[in-house]
């Protein structure tokens, strides 16, 4: 994967659904595994995939499901200058916005930046924050109704595990969830979210040279965190698909 250390828990999560432009699927391809139980339980490298349909139907039966098809959700983002880090430790640092945006001129970065419909504004050290408010379900054509299309993998407990980030609160971290209206999410509401993702997924336990398609509206894909024993290596190329604009839920396909 791109951008996330090994020992990161990458929670369940949709492909790019925090823009206003996503994709259609994602793909994976295995050059390095490591060992598959003979017994057919999850290997150590395996990436999990979570039935979104199934989950959405479950949700939708409990108070979080109504808040989140009432509310939709909010995605703040907090991309740092690359400029402010020269020849110091990147402490606290997630992508730069030079990177993510592929240029080094701050008004085109927020130019593109507002063309995926984000809100930005500029903080001290040329920080750049993004806002992009979102219906928390997509509706899927194929099954002809609407499935959840967002997760808490963009909430600040992503880095929960992650190095030079995991000590800072909440707050000061990259990456930070809310429900549309601002508000914030619960803690009891982010457990019955990711219990409900766990409760529908399933391994892809890695061979080398597997390869795996995955619809990024019918599931939501993610790992545990992965530590190395002395000689081996996990390493998945990733691919996405083809790009759709982000139309959210039709009202009549609940």
């Amino acid at each position: 994967e791109v951008g996330a250390p090994l020992s990161a828990w990458l929670h369940y999560h949709h492909e790019m659904a925090y823009v206003g432009t996503s994709a259609r699927s994602i793909a994976f391809v295995a050059k390095e595994t490591l060992p598959v139980p003979s017994d057919g339980s999850a290997s150590r490298g395996a990436t999990f995939v979570s039935d979104s349909a199934s989950m959405t139907e479950e949700l939708l039966t409990t108070e979080l499901g109504r808040k989140l098809r009432d509310l939709g959700v909010c995605y703040h983002r907090n991309l740092t200058d690359r400029d402010a880090f020269l020849g110091r430790e990147e402490i606290g640092v997630y992508n730069h916005w030079q990177k993510s945006f592929g240029t080094d001129d701050p008004q085109l970065a927020a130019s593109k930046a507002r063309d995926q419909r984000l809100a930005v504004d500029w903080g001290e050290d040329r920080l750049m924050k993004t806002r992009y408010y979102a219906p928390a379900f997509e509706y899927f054509e194929p099954l002809d109704r609407n499935v959840l299309y967002s997760s808490l993998a963009d909430h600040g407990m992503w880095f929960d595990t992650w190095p030079l980030v995991q000590h800072l609160p909440y707050e000061e971290r990259p990456l930070h969830m809310t429900f549309g209206d601002d508000s914030e999410i619960s803690r009891d509401e982010r457990e019955q979210w990711i219990d409900l993702y766990d409760r529908y997924g399933t391994p892809i336990n890695w061979r080398q040279g597997d390869v795996s398609v995955i619809c990024n509206f019918r599931f939501a894909h993610g790992r545990p965190g992965i530590h190395l024993d002395d000689g081996e290596a996990r390493t998945l190329g990733v691919l996405l698909g083809e790009n759709f604009d982000r139309r959210g839920a039709r009202h009549d396909r609940w």
